[in-house]
């Protein structure tokens, strides 16, 4: 006789084997302690029935699944289950129930099944099948289940049984009794009523789970393929149907072709967990979702979720395909998952966190938002004062589908050629610049090295980053604007709200935003006019009327210098801030790298910091040669300028003295002198010679009159228009342009000839031929014949003369040193090209007229502030109409300006520095 049951179960690291053992040595445990604390403690000897006469019995498990007994019962026959026809047999039917079969199952599987029995064995056949007697409890003083069967007429004797024994008598005994009764298969009638009517597919699985509404169905479960995949009979309808457990997925047995099944780590231990609890118990299914034909779908028993549990013991690992369709949040699987993964249980036995190697304050922080990068990375300031890039966990933005549609002639920019590139930048610079933000560091991307398709990354800090409670990656996938990233099951390096990102993705999929919208892409066609001189000149009225214009900062080359988003002109520009002189950063030049002055990290940090990706108002002045516009900016009622100069970051330059915000740039200028802090660090106050006025002298003319400045040489001559005929100059120019379109040339049938007035196609790259001087702005290019022009002869200069007019400063010296000239020619670039200024002819001079002129709207003298700040000298003249013009020009304190940083070279080294007289 033998008789087995279960202690508790134990960890891995115990006992391997396991046997059937006496009754005595077994405690009883029952079914009714299932839960979480139960799930420790396997109260299971009668593993499954098979039929009503025949039962599987388990030993004790030791460190393991236990081994397995089949028992048939001797003496007595019940009716056989309904089987599927065999795979792969056409000619194999499908064999019903037969009449009193499944309540015979039924009666035997409430009696057994979590019951501790004991057994004993009759005989055995040839091939290896064992008769026996069965008793529920833990010796044969328990109710024999034979007995039982026979009594509730749901058995038989077996027929041509002779023996004259006590057994057979009683069992003989108890079958009279039944059909005296008229019990189970004695009652009248055929039984069909107890035959099932099975269906072993469901035609459209669907549908099915949707009739369902997500409602507890009434199941058994009648086989268990793995831990997480079970066979399970739907109640009362009789769906035989393959179940996988929601979100999780346990190790498998591997089966190849011709081959046994290798179970993977831990996949019988998971498979017995499973069993142990739910084999041919009643459950309730909620039908989730499906898969192919098998049926997603988590079970609940009274006793426990065994989806969670699997995952808090370490027998199964969350899965990202169908954790989403769990109907009682994913956060609960990743919860019990971590609780596994912290305590390395099973399965996680070698598990390292991705973030194993950071200290706490490393992992959660706090930080301000300075710039965001792309569209899935950010840099932080941290509270120490360090910058740092974050990278937002699991996100992938958009990108570049395809190569067909790129203009290989042109370079791409990222930002407004990629489709809602620029969409999720600004959602992201909207939402985060200058606020303060949670970051919490989900891991660490090691570098990679360059292959032939990807390129080569950095190692990158990946978190999730939260404002005001919002997931900052979770909004710009649910509005479409990036997709999630799939990753290998094993792959634990992801965010650790992953699932909330792939329900924000199925979100924006379903409601087609962004990306995943059926719409045209949104195009954004931005001219980057940065540089470009002639692009420039054609904004510049537009933005010199609106006043002050809303702009983005794109990029802080220095302190001073910025590229900016214009969004009404869709343009961006090169703006240099007017009426401060601020430290020059460091710059590579061919073959050196220049030194930056200093405190010019410091400007451009400080810059940086208040406006970068920030909106903002420009006003727009004036530009230069290079095609830089030159003005104002403000941001929050701040003026950048006087900030810059107020942290004493910049010094106020003479340009200001026309400006309204003058005053207001002295006064912050002053109070950063007196604090002697940077850029006056060394600053001491130089005693100011006193001006002695003179009367000006009678023979000087002054007679200014209104010009407007249009192009000025590398030798500091400019050419003007006269404003007074600015009206006929536009409409000449605009019957001009007229008659081209109308009769456009045909291109290389003009020869040209020295001297010849003729009309150019502007700015065109090509190997040059011909020298053009353009009358009407009086600048210079050099281009290849075929795109010239016959001037037609109703706009010949007769009609209206050149208007483009030679002149050169007046009493003033240009350096001959190179660099120094160049400094004096951008100066006088910034101030005054493309302005309107006042002209006064003083005297004639070789090649062109030697003028004064003055600012239109302070009146200011232009040689003479050129003369202030150290950029030129002052022109020795002894005609005695000058002599005030010169001698106060001359009496300026030159302050150590330029020129003159290193003190008044003019003795005999003059010659040395580029100067002569």
């Amino acid at each position: 006789m033998g008789c087995s049951a279960f202690p508790p179960l134990r960890r891995r690291s115990r006992a391997a084997a396991c046997s059937l053992r006496p009754a005595a040595w077994a405690k009883p445990l029952s079914l009714q302690a299932f839960g979480t604390a139960a799930f420790q403690c396997i109260p299971n000897v009668s593993r499954e029935v098979l039929s009503g006469c025949a039962i599987i019995v388990r030993g004790q498990p030791r460190g393991g699944p236990p081994p397995e007994r089949q028992i048939n019962l001797s003496n007595i026959r019940a009716g056989n289950l309904a089987r599927r026809a065999a795979a792969g047999q056409p000619d194999a039917k499908d064999t019903p129930d037969e009449p009193w079969g499944f309540p015979a199952r039924e009666f035997l599987r409430k009696k057994l099944i979590g019951k501790e029995v004991c057994f004993t064995v009759e005989y055995k056949t040839p091939q290896g099948r064992e008769y026996g007697m069965v008793y529920l409890g833990k010796d044969t003083s328990g109710e024999n289940i034979a007995e039982s069967l026979v009594a509730e007429g749901l058995a038989s004797r077996r027929e041509g049984i002779r023996a004259n024994n006590p057994e057979q008598n009683r069992l003989a005994e108890l079958e009279e009794q039944a059909k005296t009764a008229k019990k189970g298969m004695w009652s009248e009638g055929t039984g069909s009523h107890t035959i099932r009517d099975l269906k072993y597919t469901i035609e459209n699985p669907r549908h099915f789970v949707d009739s369902m509404h997500q409602k507890p169905v009434n199941a058994i479960i009648e086989h268990v393929r793995d831990g997480s995949v079970v066979r399970a009979l739907l109640l009362p309808d009789y769906y035989l149907v393959t179940v996988m457990l929601s979100g999780i997925k346990c190790p498998t047995f591997k089966r190849e072709a011709d081959a046994p099944e290798v179970p993977e780590p831990f996949a019988a231990e998971a498979k017995f967990f499973t069993e142990s609890r739910l084999l041919q118990r009643d459950v309730q299914i909620v039908l989730e979702s499906c898969h192919n034909q098998n049926i997603l779908g988590t079970i609940l028993h009274p006793n426990g979720n065994i989806t969670e549990l699997l995952l808090k013991e370490g027998f199964a690992r969350c899965v990202d395909w169908s954790i989403a369709v769990y109907t009682r949040g994913a956060d609960k699987l990743r919860a019990a998952e971590r609780y596994a993964k912290e305590r390395k249980l099973r399965i996680w036995r070698d598990y390292v966190a991705p973030t194993a190697n950071l200290d706490q304050k490393d992992k959660q922080f706090v930080a301000k938002v300075m710039q965001v990068l792309n569209a899935d990375a950010i840099v932080v300031k941290l509270n120490s004062g360090d910058h740092k890039t974050v990278h937002l966990s699991s996100i992938r933005p958009p990108r570049l589908e395809g190569d067909g549609a790129q203009d290989k002639n042109r370079k791409l920019r990222p930002l407004y050629d990629i489709p809602y590139m620029f969409e999720a930048r600004e959602f992201l610079r909207k939402k985060l610049i200058g606020k303060k933000v949670n970051v919490t560091v989900d891991y660490i991307r090691p570098a990679s090295s360059a292959t032939e398709t990807v390129p080569a990354f950095s190692e990158r800090t990946c978190a999730t980053v939260s404002i005001g409670g919002i997931n900052i990656a979770e909004a710009l996938v649910s509005k479409g604007l990036a997709t999630v990233i799939r990753y290998r099951q094993d792959d634990d390096q992801r965010s650790s709200h992953y699932d909330e990102l792939l329900a924000a993705e199925a979100r924006a999929i379903k409601n087609g935003k962004g990306l995943h919208s059926k719409k045209e892409v949104p195009i954004h066609r931005v001219a980057d006019i940065s540089g470009d001189t002639q692009k420039a000149k054609q904004f510049l009225p537009f933005l010199q009327r609106a006043g002050r214009s809303e702009a983005v900062v794109e990029y802080v080359f220095s302190g001073s210098r910025l590229k900016l988003f214009m969004p009404k002109e869709t343009c961006l520009i090169t703006f240099l801030l007017a009426g401060i002189e601020c430290p020059r950063g460091a710059r590579n030049l061919p073959g050196l790298v220049q030194e930056g002055e200093p405190f010019s990290e410091e400007a451009t940090h400080f810059t940086k910091e208040l406006v970068l990706q920030r909106e903002v108002e420009v006003e727009v002045e004036s530009m230069d040669k290079a095609g830089n516009f030159i003005g104002w900016l403000h941001i929050e009622g701040v003026n950048l300028s006087v900030a810059l100069v107020e942290h004493a970051l910049s010094k106020v330059h003479f340009t200001a003295e026309r400006s309204p915000y003058y005053k207001s740039l002295l006064s912050a200028e002053e109070a950063a002198k007196q604090k002697k802090e940077k850029v006056w660090s060394h600053y001491e106050e130089t005693p100011v010679e006193e001006v002695v006025p003179v009367l000006e002298e009678k023979e000087r003319t002054a007679n200014y009159k209104p010009v407007f400045v249009t192009e000025i040489t590398d030798d500091l001559h400019f050419y003007v228009q006269d404003v007074e005929t600015g009206a006929q100059l536009e409409k000449l120019m605009e019957n001009m342009r007229g008659e081209i379109a109308g009769h456009p040339p045909v291109e290389g049938s003009y020869v040209p000839r020295r001297g010849d007035y003729c009309i150019a196609k502007f700015k065109v790259e090509s190997p040059a031929k011909v020298h053009i001087f353009y009358i009407d702005y009086g600048n210079k290019e050099t281009l290849p014949s075929t795109r010239l022009g016959a001037l037609p002869p109703a706009f010949s200069t007769r009609i209206l003369p050149a208007q483009a007019t030679e002149y050169k400063f007046a009493f003033i010296q240009v350096p001959q040193d190179d660099d120094a000239r160049a400094d004096a020619v951008d100066s006088v670039v910034r101030d005054i090209q493309n302005t309107q200024c006042l002209l006064n002819v003083e005297h004639l001079g070789p090649g062109c007229p030697h003028v004064t002129l003055q600012f239109a709207d302070s009146k200011s003298d232009v040689g003479l502030g050129l003369v202030k700040e150290g950029l030129v000298m002052v022109e020795v003249r002894k005609e005695k109409q000058f002599q005030k013009v010169v001698g106060a020009s001359s009496t300026c304190p030159f302050l150590q300006l330029n020129l003159w940083r290193y003190g008044d070279f003019r003795a005999d080294d003059a010659d040395e520095f580029g100067y002569s007289r």
